[in-house]
């Protein structure tokens, strides 16, 4: 076995124990003890985007996983300071929207600006339209946009890990506004963790290539 499948190998079956870990002990009602096990999923994540960014794979990702476990450190770690992380989350949006234009996706201005829109009319129209969960409507339109540019462009590894991201969001919001019970609680972190492994492979390619 070369070096790069044994670091994929590696990286994967960490990442299994870790999410399996977690899971079991949401699943079973015993939440405390989870964050270092889930905030060390993202930390790995981060290291092999860093790995495959030396390599010669996608740049783009290593600073969006940077701003992805920053956020993670105050809406995990700290659990304070909400509005930063998700403008830490809307950072990391930003390169994956820079990563799509870069491989020829389009702009795709009127999504970008009507998606906003139509989530904040949405927050006014509910009664729930604080500075932070209209924040919450940038960020997570501009996910959404990704989302569908990344489909539209056939990347496909990328559009998966982005929808897996837009479904913990979905459990998020639900959540928050007291939805879901524990069915949503367990649904963030069930999506989350895969959604940020499918993406930090799909910058693998380059480095396999070079490697």
């Amino acid at each position: 076995m070369n070096r790069i499948p044994r670091i994929i190998s590696l990286f994967l079956g960490a990442e299994a124990i870790l999410y399996l870990g977690f899971l079991t002990l949401d699943l079973t009602g015993h939440s405390g003890p989870t964050v270092p096990l889930k905030f060390g999923g993202i930390l790995l994540c981060l290291i092999y985007a860093a790995l495959c960014a030396h390599g010669g794979g996608d740049t783009l990702v290593l600073p969006a996983l940077l701003f992805t476990a920053a956020a993670d450190v105050f809406l995990l770690v700290l659990g304070r300071f909400y509005s930063l992380g998700v403008v830490l989350f809307l950072a990391a949006q930003t390169c994956y929207l820079l990563r799509l234009r870069r491989g020829g996706a389009p702009t795709a201005a009127w999504l970008r600006l009507a998606l906003p829109l139509l989530l904040a009319l949405a927050a006014f129209r509910f009664g729930i339209a604080t500075p932070l969960n209209l924040l919450v409507c940038l960020y997570f339109s501009q996910l959404l946009s990704n989302t569908v540019l990344a489909w539209y462009s056939r990347k496909w590894l990328f559009a998966v890990g982005l929808t897996l991201f837009v479904g913990c969001d979905v459990c998020v919001g639900l959540f928050n506004l007291g939805l879901g019970g524990a069915l949503s609680a367990v649904g963030m972190w069930f999506f989350y963790l895969p959604s940020q492994v499918l993406i930090v492979l799909s910058a693998k390619e380059a480095f396999h290539e070079r490697s």
